[in-house]
């Protein structure tokens, strides 16, 4: 290659390093596709505008894994769509005449309860009370609250009086006082009218319609008049409007609450489906892609168990058992058999033997191709075989089947060589 242009391919090369926006160019399509061929993964910026999205995102995806992205992210999308914009309560129309603004004043004198009346205050007391109902008759509001005070320190012990002067203070439109007083009164006397009836006008003036229409209430049930029922006329229907209006509200603020609720439930549902569909795809995929045979098993099956034996043996011997097999084997057999048999074994014993023995482990199998599922299966024999003294009698008969006269009187090893000679009998 001519070494000028291998040099001018190189710079070329370094700059598309430095600049990858330069394979932007339409007429290096031919090289972006090119080097998109070969496995490069190319920035954004090498792309024209909007290519980029339809073409470099194109990767080697199967359509289980694009199945499984879209799974993921419809949980949030439906998520971000169900979402509920914030209740905004609406104004109420009420009829808000005769509401004023609340009144500021430092607290007025209030009597001592702890100090004892005589009947001298108390007539003292009827004489200013007296001197504040001609003075509310003039029109003199602020002489009558003067008498009014001097009839609450000379007897505090008196409802009436704060009850009176609290009606003083509605006339002159300051509610908070009137409430301390009607509060004063109803504290001496719980079922005072003209307290619940001053404290019920006071809220009236407040705009605090519901505990203005629940003292005048009580307030008409203790001691009837015109008066209340007039304020009574005015302030029900603000207070049913309010009361609706928060009924209204709650009972929708419960409603978004209760669909909140349901559309997290079916979410968990959907995830928790979305989730186990996929876990079915994936195990179903894997399942497809192992060679055949029993998956997870001896691929092809064993048919017939081991025919011809176990070639090279049992390595290591059987767990538990025959340490390095069954050397030296019963070579020739047991010639007559095991005479006069075993105590509750086999009788007459195995004549013939088992030829060829099994040195080094069992190469050649057993005659007629032993199922050693028998013994692995047979409990009885398995925990034989972590019995010391067991073992050990039988690597003895292993050894020099000659052995096997002196095991025979011992009642936990005579079964046991019984049992095995009859399973490898009953293999022929």
């Amino acid at each position: 290659m001519d070494a000028a242009k291998l040099n001018q391919l190189k710079h070329f090369v370094e700059q598309c390093k430095s600049n990858p926006s330069i394979l932007s160019d339409p007429s290096l399509s031919f090289f972006r596709d090119y080097l998109e061929s070969l496995g490069a993964e190319l920035p954004p910026s090498a792309y024209e505008s909007g290519d980029y999205k339809s073409k470099s995102h194109v990767v080697d995806e199967s359509d289980d894994d694009m199945q499984d992205t879209e799974d993921d992210a419809q949980p949030q999308g439906t998520a971000a769509e169900e979402d509920e914009p914030e209740i905004v309560e609406s104004d109420i129309e009420l009829d808000e005449s005769g509401v004023v603004e609340p009144d500021h004043d430092p607290p007025q004198k209030m009597g001592d309860s702890s100090v004892e009346v005589t009947e001298e205050d108390r007539d003292a007391s009827q004489e200013a009370k007296a001197q504040a109902m001609e003075a509310i008759s003039e029109g003199n509001l602020e002489e009558a609250i003067e008498h009014l005070t001097k009839a609450i320190l000379l007897n505090s012990t008196s409802a009436i009086m704060y009850a009176t002067r609290a009606s003083v203070y509605i006339k002159m439109k300051k509610p908070n006082a009137a409430i301390r007083d009607a509060n004063a009164a109803l504290e001496i006397n719980p079922d005072s009218a003209k307290g619940y009836k001053s404290r019920g006008m006071a809220h009236a003036m407040l705009g605090r319609w519901e505990e203005a229409a629940k003292d005048l209430h009580v307030a008409s049930k203790l001691d009837y008049d015109e008066e209340i029922s007039a304020a009574l006329k005015k302030v029900e229907p603000n207070a049913h409007k309010i009361e609706d209006h928060r009924r209204k509200y709650e009972r929708l603020s419960k409603e978004r609450e209760d669909r909140k609720i349901e559309r997290g439930r079916q979410r968990r549902r959907a995830e928790a489906q979305a989730a186990y569909e996929k876990a079915k795809k994936q195990e179903q995929s894997s399942s497809s892609r192992r060679p055949g045979g029993m998956p997870g098993g001896f691929p092809g099956g064993m048919p017939g168990a081991f025919p011809g034996g176990m070639p090279g043996g049992m390595p290591g011997g059987m767990p538990g058992g025959f340490p390095g097999g069954m050397p030296g084997g019963m070579p020739g057999g047991m010639p007559g058999g095991m005479p006069g048999g075993m105590p509750g074994g086999m009788p007459g014993g195995m004549p013939g033997g088992m030829p060829g023995g099994m040195p080094g482990g069992m190469p050649g199998g057993m005659p007629g191709g032993m199922d050693y599922s028998k013994i692995l299966n047979d409990p009885e024999l398995m925990a034989a075989f972590q019995d010391p003294e067991v073992m050990t009698a039988l690597q003895d008969v292993m050894k020099n089947p000659a052995n096997l006269a002196k095991h025979q009187a011992n009642p936990k090893v005579a079964p046991i060589i019984a049992k095995m000679m009859g399973k490898f009998a009953g293999s022929k």
